[in-house]
């Protein structure tokens, strides 16, 4: 149980950080636009398990025993920061993933992950981050944050650039994965995409949780579809060189490692709400992967 004491202030520094970040990254998009779904993504699939709400500001995905559903971002991307605003199904919802996420096409796929992994009878959701490369990825980091999904929106962010990936909530970065000599590291163009779906093979107590479509439909919430400062790629190249220009502002030195303010708040959070690191499975690893030193 987090003391109250300990969590107000770390919550008191958190919203300040906020507000600082978020003047921060607003800055590097620039003027905000208003943006409807239709004009960024397109659905993917479960085509009659999606719902286009206020003239296109929030998407809902729906999840019963027939399907869920998912959407895909219309552009390809080599770099950039991508956002959205999630709010998560709430009730019981053991065994069902909501996911946002990066991700290639094709076979040895790369993909940088955000999923939330269901619950029952009350208990927190985990928020699981995951790095693949060329296909290989078993890099899982779990979460339990700071404030319920389920309850209000919240923005969740990926920085993708040739020097770190960065996995933000609310601005806070909450893990980083830096490229370094000989770590296998993200270089395929990648898609943006979110989905609903059934995940109870693994999800929740290692699988042994199952979805009880008692409690169905699931949904799923999604706002903010302006949240795509990326570089673009020609779908038919896996070059993404040029997408590392420093003429990008996502690829700036200010972007290119954390600040020493960032490294503070990264390090407090890892400390009070990681409760599973890759890195430190010997199940798993019996030395730990190149990145983890």
């Amino acid at each position: 149980m987090i003391h109250t004491k300990t969590f107000g202030v770390f919550a008191v520094a958190l919203w300040l950080w906020i507000t600082m970040v978020h003047a921060r990254f607003i800055g590097g998009r620039g003027v905000e636009k208003y943006v409807t779904f239709s004009q960024n993504y397109v659905v993917k699939w479960g085509q009659g398990h999606i719902s286009t709400l206020h003239s296109g500001k929030e998407v809902d995905l729906y999840m019963d025993q027939s399907s869920g559903a998912g959407f895909e971002s219309k552009n390809i991307y080599g770099s950039g920061l991508f956002q959205m605003r999630i709010k998560v199904p709430g009730g019981n919802s053991g065994g069902v993933v909501t996911a946002f996420y990066l991700t290639s096409l094709g076979s040895n796929h790369d993909e940088i992950d955000f999923e939330f992994l269901g619950n029952n009878d009350g208990k927190p959701i985990t928020l699981q981050t995951n790095v693949f490369a060329n296909g290989e990825g078993n890099r899982e980091e779990r979460f339990l944050l700071w404030f319920n999904p389920i309850k209000h929106y919240h923005t969740y962010g990926i920085l993708w650039n040739p020097y770190q990936i960065v996995f933000y909530v609310d601005n806070i970065p909450i893990r980083v994965y830096k490229n370094e000599k000989g770590v296998n590291y993200p270089s395929k163009p990648m898609q943006v995409e979110a989905s609903l779906w059934n995940g109870d093979a693994w999800a929740t107590d290692g699988g042994r949780t199952k979805i009880n479509y008692a409690y169905s439909p699931f949904i799923a919430h999604f706002q903010d579809f302006s949240g795509l400062s990326g570089c673009y790629v020609d779908g038919r190249s896996d070059n993404v060189a040029t997408c590392g220009s420093s003429n990008y502002w996502w690829n700036g030195g200010k972007y290119q490692r954390l600040s020493g303010y960032e490294q503070k708040i990264y390090e407090h959070f890892r400390k009070k709400y990681m409760n599973y690191d890759y890195c430190t499975d010997r199940s798993k690893y019996q030395s730990p992967p190149r990145e983890c030193y």
